[in-house]
């Protein structure tokens, strides 16, 4: 059997996508359509499931390596800030995101918190694991 170390992370994203818009507690919160993902972002994103591709990447993160916390996850979505003639800088991204899909991942079952951050249960385990075993019969 495969597992999400074995698949590609675009083609696992992608199935999780799939099966994640059809769970009731993963939805786009209403200010994501304002809102940068980042402090290094010029705008919003312009993908129509951006929310859900992130939870997806979110969850497959958790899968590798579990726990991450929210300021981890930060430092993993952030990015170079353009600063015109200045030289480029790191900046994090944006932790409300990060903050919101991961108590939405957690409402669903997906995801434990501690004291030490937030790991994956047994449930989202298997749910990347169907995920993984569907993108790996698609190529």
């Amino acid at each position: 059997m495969k597992s999400v170390y074995d698949v590609p992370a675009d083609r696992l994203i992608e199935k999780a996508v799939e099966k994640l818009k059809e769970i009731s507690e993963v939805k786009a919160p209403e200010w994501m359509e304002y809102a940068k993902s980042g402090a290094h972002r010029e705008r919003p994103p312009e993908q129509p499931d951006f929310w859900y591709i992130r939870c997806a990447s979110i969850l497959r993160k958790l899968y590798m390596s579990s726990p991450i916390g929210v300021s981890r996850l930060r430092r993993e979505y952030g990015g170079s800030k353009h600063r015109g003639v200045k030289p480029e800088r790191f900046k994090k991204g944006s932790g409300s995101v990060a903050r919101e899909a991961l108590q939405q991942l957690e409402k669903a079952g997906f995801v434990d918190h501690n004291k030490k951050g937030r790991s994956i249960t047994g449930k989202g385990k298997s749910f990347l694991d169907s995920a993984a075993l569907e993108a790996s019969k698609v190529g």
